[in-house]
């Protein structure tokens, strides 16, 4: 269950103030194995290291998807661009399409690379989980990349001051 605003401590509700202002690239991370095919839109998704390719995925431990990430191994990072906000809110749960639909937009390629794949993203990084660690509410999966896709000609997708924004690519 999510702590409510209320419930929060002052430094907790500063924090939260302050990582409004955090720009971050919009993620829909996916997954499909043992435990179903699942999704979740995440923020909070970053670089490692390139010696082996890693990237950092944080996913709340009380989100529906959190499990069948865990179990299944394998994942998507799909960097969204500008143009996929509606997939971001499909993820978020900010809309009221039924999870068991969640999947069946047609720039889901749901075979290719053994886990969902969005078409057109700014890229996708596909890859299988290394290590999982905990902090507080949140696991932080380390994603060994195995496959990276990329879509260069398309701008990027970022949520500031909780609400998104379109990022044009100035090539």
């Amino acid at each position: 269950m999510t702590t409510m605003t209320a419930e929060l401590n002052p430094t907790q509700r500063q924090f939260r103030a302050a990582m409004a202002n955090l720009s971050a690239g919009v993620n829909v991370v996916t997954t499909e194995g043992e435990s179903g095919r699942a999704g979740t839109t995440v923020t909070a998704a970053c670089s490692v290291t390139d010696s082996p390719p890693t990237m950092a995925v944080c996913i709340n431990k009380s989100a529906s998807a959190h499990d069948a990430f865990v179990t299944n191994n394998t994942i998507a990072i799909n960097v969204l661009a500008h143009e996929q906000e509606d997939v971001a809110l499909v993820f978020a749960n900010a809309t009221d399409t039924p999870r068991e639909k969640r999947f069946d937009d047609a720039r889901w390629d749901l075979t290719t690379y053994g886990v969902p794949v969005l078409a057109g993203a700014a890229a996708s990084l596909v890859g299988r989980i290394g290590t999982v660690s905990t902090h507080g509410t949140h696991s932080v999966l380390f994603v060994e990349i195995d496959q990276v896709v990329t879509t260069p000609e398309v701008g990027g997708l970022v949520y500031f001051q909780r609400k998104f924004h379109g990022v044009n690519n100035p090539a």
